[in-house]
Formats: structure tokens, sequence, C-alpha cells
């Protein structure tokens, strides 16, 4: 029972986190496409210490390894 409350509440935390975008930039977002060689667009995450860093703070200066993690979950 104690896991579940505390999945329930990094899932909500999860959730609350996530930049919420309107409706016009999503659809924007969707149509971009990179090709090898391309440079890639300036954008903004949060690192594993929850601060915001954006890709240009890099440039010049080390390589950037981008990782993206999908978590799923079942009914259960």
């Amino acid at each position: 029972m104690k896991r579940k409350i505390a999945l329930g509440l990094l899932i909500a935390a999860a959730l609350a986190a996530a930049p919420v975008l309107p409706q016009a930039e999503k659809s924007q977002v969707a149509k971009m496409s990179l090709k090898v060689g391309d440079t890639a667009p300036d954008f903004t995450l949060l690192s594993d210490g929850w601060k915001t860093v954006k890709l240009s703070d890099y440039h010049g200066k080390k390589n950037v390894f981008l990782a993206v993690y999908v978590l799923a979950f079942t009914g259960g």
C-alpha cells in the first residue's frame, strides 16, 4: 500500500513539473524535423538535479548527451 502511495506521489510530482505548451506551439513542434548534420535548435529542459538548463549554455564548452526515458504503467 505504501508503495502505491509513493508511486502515485511520484507520478503526480512528475506531471506537475512537466511544462504545459499552448496548442499552437505543440503543432509547431510536431512539424519540426532535423536531418543528419543539421544544427539542433535551442531548447530548455530540467536536469537530473531539477535545475533548468539550455542547450545553448553548453555551446562550444562540452559535448551534450541527451537521454530520454519513457515510463509505461499498466493497471495493477
